[in-house]
């Protein structure tokens, strides 16, 4: 499940995406319009900064804007910042992988071997999707 951190981020995120190249947005306007609060949001937006996806300025007439092309942001890059993995257990993570606890061998582990199909095909969707495509409800449908 996506934590309510990563669902601020990608609301967050394509907001700015929506008003790319027209300059900064204010932090107000992306919390009123994607209902996120303000404390929260500079968080969030202050990690986006640090991973150079997204751009600040301060003042009155600064804000936050995509510092890539939307194009180039995957929503796989935004849940591995903002999660850690893709992995829905910690044995089927390529980046954070960990032993599950009181795990039989992982080798004849089938629970093991389906979440890493899980995982791999997660990547596979999250990674070839970014934030300037569109996804209409018929797409979601035949997924």
């Amino acid at each position: 499940m996506l934590s309510q951190r990563t669902r601020y981020t990608i609301r967050a995120l394509l907001h700015l995406a929506d008003r790319y190249g027209e300059g900064p947005v204010q932090l107000a306007e992306i919390a009123e319009a994607q209902n996120i609060p303000p404390k929260f949001l500079t968080v969030m937006l202050s990690q986006m900064s640090r991973e150079g996806m997204v751009g600040s300025r301060r003042g009155r007439d600064g804000g936050y804007w995509l510092a890539r092309p939307p194009s180039e942001i995957s929503y796989g890059e935004i849940v591995r910042l903002t999660r850690g993995s893709l992995g829905l257990l910690p044995c089927a993570s390529r980046l954070a992988y960990e032993q599950c606890t009181n795990c039989i061998d992982e080798e004849k582990c089938r629970l093991h071997r389906v979440m890493l199909m899980v995982r791999d095909e997660t990547a596979r969707i999250l990674d070839g999707l970014s934030l300037a495509d569109p996804v209409p409800a018929d797409e979601i449908a035949s997924l």
